[in-house]
């Protein structure tokens, strides 16, 4: 477990790491930066780089938050990589069905592996497990289309790096819309009309609206302002405890 400086969540908790590329997205991988500097720090749990790797211990942590959290889940992996064993994804399933005073926050970019486990009945959801896809251009929207297939009680879209404009996206059954810029040394530029073109829709939509930040290679003074005023909307949640 982590704090966390992602606007959208409080913690991250990583019971897999590492991952590989498989779309535009991907190209500067926070995660495989990240992963290169702590593997060089001598952290065990990243000596073997950006390999996927699960991590039986971290089954056990949330177990031990005393106050609810929200809590993104393996900001260091893909919890739907194809090298990660189900049975494994089931037990990280079981600790947050467990641990209902918390939000778990996953985000996939294998929407068709977790279309398929969820249709083959593999996936046991409750309310506090919030399942996201990437969208971070046009020619990856058929992700929505696969999430908005499962039984996820909450449903939602990171549009980050949003890489150019999703016009006339199908909001149906979808709970919460994220959009951010990317941010590092080389970052590909994000156009205003775009984030604001996703805002209309969302509120035309009635769906909730958050706005990360704009990016840029110094993102803390770019800042996260959209039309004067910040979007922290996000989805109405009751804890079960």
């Amino acid at each position: 477990m982590t704090q966390s400086s992602i606007e959208w969540t409080e913690m991250t908790w990583n019971p897999t790491t590492g991952c590989d590329k498989v779309s535009a997205g991907c190209k500067f991988c926070y995660a495989e930066v990240m992963t290169r500097r702590l593997q060089a720090m001598g952290l065990k749990k990243y000596q073997n780089g950006f390999n996927i790797q699960v991590h039986e211990e971290e089954l056990s942590k949330p177990f031990s938050w005393k106050k609810p959290k929200m809590v993104f889940v393996n900001s260091m992996s893909d919890l739907f990589h194809k090298k990660v064993p189900v049975k494994f994804i089931q037990k990280v399933f079981e600790v947050m069905r467990n641990n209902p005073q918390h939000v778990f926050q996953i985000l996939t970019k294998r929407a068709d592996i977790l279309q398929r486990y969820d249709r083959e009945g593999l996936l046991n959801w409750s309310p506090n497990i919030w399942m996201g896809v990437s969208v971070e251009n046009q020619k990856v929207t058929n992700r929505i289309d696969l999430l908005r297939e499962t039984n996820a009680k909450i449903k939602f879209l990171s549009c980050e790096p949003l890489l150019g404009p999703l016009p006339q996206l199908n909001l149906k059954n979808i709970d919460w819309v994220i959009v951010g810029g990317e941010s590092g040394h080389k970052p590909r530029k994000m156009k205003p009309e775009w984030v604001l073109d996703i805002k209309d829709q969302c509120q035309a939509a009635h769906v909730p609206f958050f706005f990360k930040q704009w990016g840029g290679t110094n993102k803390k003074k770019n800042g996260r302002q959209l039309e004067g005023r910040t979007w922290n909307e996000m989805p109405r949640f009751e804890s079960l405890t």
